[in-house]
């Protein structure tokens, strides 16, 4: 689920109706003393992050002078969340408290439809309070059932005037929540004022991935549920799933630096959810720190693979690269050991890497990872289903400690000379072309027909596709096969080039 910051979630709020403290939210200290002296008096900073229980990290704090909350701005735009950076603060006016109530929207996945909750009582430890709190069923189209919500707010003891007040307040959330077809929607607390207003004074709001694309006003970079805001890497990651649904590829950057007890940071690849967790525990158990999650399962395309492998060594001071899934994935694991062939060649890998790769033709998985590692700088070894995470884990911190240190750093890929010439014959396919050494073609062309399975044969002494160019350009992972084998052939004058978008610039921006 995609997940909207605080502001974010009360503009939409507003838009349906509710009061809202008067506020913004910044990007730097000054602005926020700014608005602290447009609101006057007392206000509260906020940091805006994906995380329970700011005030316990001093993420929530009250200030009456501009001074003071440029001074407390400055401290939270310093801070991080997990690794990562807080990008920005809430400044608004304080709100004068007379009760606190909970509301939350969320849908229930046992009742099969939409659900209200409700309390008396908001603040922290709601979650400790349940035997106080109302569950109220709702209709699809049109909400919760006025009867419900009446019995609801009649618990509280309000005014009929404030009574009223927060049975609409009821009915609004469902609206607010409906309109951006939200997953969840939190109102914590919602707040009865001294002088008798109903204000959202927090809330939290988790939008449906699949209705992402039908709200772009809501600006949801990516529609996943992160605890920080997308990383670089990630949005490149992204952006190459959306490219190619072939598969699924899912990446999200969880640490940048290994604390001091850790064997240090580890790339991880996994393949299918159970198995990609047991495996993360394997490594995590044998020492180390994870900088990724990313996983590459559902029958992916060998060219997506590569991809995904060549994002997780677009991160430093990696000490190696640890590949495990479930084990007994249907799909064929060669396409995936051709793809983390292509990049670990192209890197120059000189950390030491573990693959698992079980399931349907792993034998040949296996030999193929094997024979890469032949051509490369350091120990590449590939494993079967038979394979315990454990036992490979155990395996991998060997290699680390006998690799006495070495750490990742970031580089371009290898292309070959001929790639980029004048002369070479270049073939398009999908989201990128294939490079052919045209002079070398009458050397070269028996291999290449061979390895390419025919898709690039001989016409009038020179390269051509073997099929109508639509067709050709879908064959990316059977052309990437052919690259990866005319390596390990030694053979020069074949090479396919997959674009990934913003990573160059990204890795040469970092050196």
């Amino acid at each position: 689920m995609a997940r909207l910051h605080e502001y974010q979630g009360k503009a939409i709020l507003a838009a349906n109706r509710f009061k809202i403290p008067r506020g913004r939210a910044v990007s730097n200290a000054n602005e926020a003393a700014a608005i602290a002296k447009e609101l006057g008096g007392e206000v509260v900073i906020k940091i805006q992050a994906w995380t329970t229980g700011r005030a316990g990290i001093g993420g929530v704090v009250f200030a009456k002078k501009a001074d003071e909350v440029h001074a407390h701005a400055e401290r939270m735009l310093s801070m991080k969340v997990g690794q990562f950076p807080v990008e920005a603060v809430l400044v608004e006016e304080k709100i004068d408290i007379d009760r606190e109530f909970f509301l939350s929207f969320a849908i229930d996945d046992a009742a099969r439809a939409p659900v209200i909750i409700f309390a008396g009582g908001g603040g922290t430890g709601i979650e400790q309070r349940a035997a106080s709190t109302r569950c109220i069923t709702c209709e699809v189209n049109t909400g919760p059932l006025g009867s419900a919500v009446i019995e609801a707010v009649d618990a509280c003891g309000l005014s009929p005037a404030h009574a009223q007040q927060l049975a609409e307040s009821i009915q609004k959330l469902f609206a607010a929540a409906r309109s951006v077809e939200a997953r969840s929607l939190e109102i914590n607390p919602l707040v009865l004022t001294r002088s008798g207003e109903f204000i959202a004074a927090d809330c939290r709001i988790t939008i449906d991935d699949y209705a992402v694309a039908r709200h772009p006003k809501l600006g949801i970079e990516i529609a996943r549920e992160f605890d920080h805001p997308p990383t670089p890497l990630e949005r490149v990651a992204y952006a190459v799933e959306q490219n190619d649904h072939r598969g699924t590829f899912y990446f999200a950057q969880l640490a940048t630096t290994a604390p001091k007890s850790s064997k240090g940071l580890v790339g991880f690849h996994g393949a299918g959810g159970g198995g990609s967790m047991m495996s993360m525990d394997a490594i995590v158990n044998a020492g180390f720190t994870i900088a990724n999650f990313t996983d590459t399962s559902g029958n992916p395309s060998a060219s997506k693979v590569y991809r995904a492998a060549r994002i997780i060594l677009a991160q430093p001071d990696l000490v190696g690269y640890f590949g495990s899934g479930s084990g007994v994935a249907s799909q064929e694991q060669y396409w995936s050991a051709y793809g983390l062939a292509k990049a670990l060649w192209e890197l120059d890998l000189d950390i030491p890497a573990v693959i698992r790769l079980g399931g349907n033709t792993e034998d040949r998985a296996v030999e193929i990872l094997l024979r890469m590692s032949k051509l490369l700088r350091t120990p590449v070894e590939g494993y079967r289903k038979s394979d315990t995470p454990a036992f490979i884990a155990s395996r991998f911190a060997d290699l680390v400690a006998a690799a006495k240190g070495i750490k990742w750093t970031l580089r371009l890929p290898r292309v070959p000379k001929f790639a980029r010439n004048p002369s070479a014959t270049v073939l398009p396919v999908k989201n990128g072309r294939v490079w052919i050494d045209t002079p070398q073609w009458r050397d070269i062309r028996a291999a290449v027909e061979t390895h390419s399975g025919g898709l690039v044969i001989d016409r009038d002494g020179a390269p051509t596709a073997a099929l109508p160019a639509e067709e050709f350009a879908t064959k990316d992972s059977e052309l990437l096969a052919c690259d990866v084998e005319c390596r390990l052939a030694r053979i020069e004058g074949f090479y396919l080039e997959l674009d990934i978008p913003g990573l160059d610039e990204l890795i040469g921006g970092a050196h």
